[in-house]
């Protein structure tokens, strides 16, 4: 019986790592859909502008507002105290109350008659994603070791295309063709996210959080809060990542909430139906791949080469930044979307090494804070930056230029966020790989 006992011990010890491994992954898929939630309902307004413009009798400026800062400004802000909490508190919690919270302001957003109402849901739907990321980065971190989450964490951030695919072809559904209203776009996104975060609340537990934090000798070792945020903040790698993305992210912003004003109004007449769902397939294929192979490629070339993880996304929007110019260039419709397929494909590179970086160089007390302080400066200059200072932009040139290529010089402009991305990129991949080894993991 003994020897009959010691042969199936390590059967049981593997079928206990399988399922933990199954579990594991089930988590990441959740959080994945809960992220996807969290794209469909901020990138609705940008995809519905054109009919929330002549509805409401908005200019460019006013949907800029819109579609940037409103939203960004208490999302940044409310993000810090909610890590906080996430990194004391059950992060799951967190998430289930979050994703209630920005799904029925979205809800509630199709219920708006004019612009301040709208804005004011903004602000909700904004104040209730801030409570998404962070907690969701500290229990990837807690699951996956360190080698593992750029991969990981690029699997969490094909949310980011798999929501916006999901908006554009939600939009297509009911839009049928222009004929339905917005406002029965917005109600229709928001409610299932209330059904998802019940589904969260009762499937996925609060994990155990790293060794770091929960072993009484470990911690007493540890030092406060405020002193590991203060080392983190003078990470040379952190910063240049946080404004590489950033500054990346102020071009993609900027582009997502505005390319479908832009073609409504530079190819009269097309068919608005069809073009929502090839920006849906897009975003579900080019965009997803390029998310999902920027996480696999930095984890695999990172083994050899820590640079990797900065000098991938340099390399990838070295091709892409072109590919947007030309797209703006053109004359005919699908081949400017093909151009733009380029830069959606290079540009998703970035997520996964970036949100990596934001956990593996934190102490495993302020992991969550990390990732706040991170979305911080993110948001501040991406979200909150590109899609507002491009509406008004716009319209500052609408005068001399007509609406439509305000517009499209507007756009022109992002190639300096873009090449400042690439910059900090190439200057971050020369203190990547020191900056990795002093890193707690």
């Amino acid at each position: 019986m003994a020897l009959s006992h010691s042969k199936a011990q390590p059967d049981t010890i593997q079928h206990t790592c399988d399922s933990s491994r199954y579990y594991r992954n089930y988590v990441l898929f959740i959080l994945t859909l809960v992220y996807a939630f969290n794209f469909i309902d901020r990138q609705v307004v940008g995809i519905l502008s054109p009919f929330i413009k002549a509805d409401l009798g908005l200019d460019d400026a006013q949907l800029g507002w819109l579609k940037g800062i409103y939203f960004a400004l208490l999302y940044t802000l409310v993000g810090i105290p909610i890590a906080w909490l996430a990194d004391r508190y059950s992060r799951v919690n967190i998430i289930a109350v979050s994703l209630t919270l920005w799904s029925g302001f979205t809800a509630a957003s199709g219920l708006a008659t004019n612009y301040l109402q709208l804005a004011v849901a903004r602000i909700g739907v904004g104040i209730g994603e801030a409570g998404g990321s962070p907690p969701s980065h500290s229990i990837i971190a807690d699951l996956f070791p360190k080698e593992k989450r750029a991969g990981a964490l690029a699997i969490y951030s094909l949310g980011i295309p798999f929501g916006i695919m999901l908006a554009f072809f939600a939009s297509a559904f009911f839009l049928q063709g222009g004929t339905a209203d917005w406002r029965t776009v917005m109600i229709s996104v928001g409610l299932p996210g209330v059904m998802l975060a019940v589904l969260l609340k009762f499937t996925v537990k609060e994990p155990a959080r790293s060794a770091a934090q929960t072993s009484p000798t470990t911690a007493a070792l540890q030092p406060a809060a405020f002193t590991s945020i203060r080392a983190l903040l003078k990470i040379p790698t952190w910063w240049g990542m946080a404004l590489g993305i950033s500054f990346g992210s102020f071009g993609n912003y900027a582009i997502s909430t505005w390319i479908i004003d832009y073609y409504v109004r530079a190819f009269a007449g097309l068919d608005i139906t069809q073009l929502l769902i090839v920006f849906g397939i897009i975003n579900g294929t080019a965009y997803a791949l390029g998310v999902w192979l920027g996480g696999v490629v930095a984890d695999r070339w990172g083994r050899y080469n820590k640079r990797a993880y900065a000098l991938l996304p340099a390399l990838a929007l070295m091709i892409g930044v072109p590919a947007f110019y030309f797209s703006l260039q053109v004359q005919d419709l699908w081949l400017s979307v093909g151009l733009l397929t380029f830069l959606l494909f290079t540009s998703g590179s970035y997520l996964g090494p970036c949100f990596a970086m934001a956990q593996t160089l934190a102490p495993g007390n302020i992991r969550a804070m990390s990732t706040a302080l991170f979305f911080f400066v993110l948001n501040i200059i991406a979200l909150g930056g590109g899609p507002t200072l491009t509406g008004i932009v716009s319209q500052a040139l609408v005068p001399a230029l007509g609406e439509t290529e305000a517009l499209r010089q507007a756009l022109m402009y992002l190639l300096i966020p873009y090449g400042l991305s690439i910059l900090v990129f190439l200057w971050t991949s020369t203190k990547i790989a020191k900056d990795w080894e002093r890193s707690a993991g």
